[in-house]
């Protein structure tokens, strides 16, 4: 694994209470991108947007199409789209078929960002209630990156976690509350 040059988090059901308690902690200059992806209803939501931004002093923002990453931001994948990384490291949206029911799909958002950061990439699954995000773990395992789940005990929806741990090599299981500790030490 080397240095982290982005974080990947999906999640479901129960996953934004994860984030409201996690944002807060997050060191502002952190040196990587955070790429969020949320199941989510559709339609044009700066709700969750404003929300997330309200809890942190990164800039937080909804991806657009051809959009660079940069460091010290949260990017929200918007909803009904899947969400690409491209080679130098800008985002594309995609709206073909929904994958695990979902669009955007964790796992399509986990694969694709593997495939660009390979073992620089950390990919964290929170609370949710399908088995959406395991096979994107896998992947980010198989380009060398770090896989993380938060622990299915603390989580509202357990499945996806659990889901993840009996099905892919898992680095971390972690609680809500380490996380932030855990996301600002990946910079150093």
């Amino acid at each position: 694994m080397g240095s982290c040059e982005a974080l990947v988090i999906g999640g479901s059901a129960g996953s934004l209470d994860v984030l409201l308690k996690v944002l807060p902690g997050l060191d502002p200059s952190l040196a990587f991108p955070i790429i969020l992806i949320l199941h989510r209803k559709s339609g044009k939501d700066s709700i969750l947007t404003n929300l997330l931004a309200s809890k942190t002093r990164l800039k937080v923002k909804e991806i657009d199409e051809k959009e660079k990453a940069t460091p010290g931001t949260l990017y929200i994948a918007p909803p009904n789209y899947h969400l690409l990384m491209e080679n130098d490291q800008t985002f594309s949206l995609d709206a073909s078929e929904k994958v695990n029911f979902s669009r955007p799909s964790i796992d399509v958002a986990f694969e694709s960002a593997a495939e660009v950061y390979k073992e620089h990439l950390v990919g964290l699954l929170l609370s949710g209630a399908n088995s959406d995000g395991t096979i994107g773990l896998q992947c980010v395992k198989e380009y060398g990156g770090r896989a993380i789940i938060q622990n299915p005990e603390s989580a509202v929806a357990g499945y996806m976690p659990e889901y993840a741990l009996e099905h892919a090599a898992i680095d971390d299981v972690l609680n809500p509350e380490e996380m932030a500790d855990y996301i600002n030490k990946l910079a150093k």
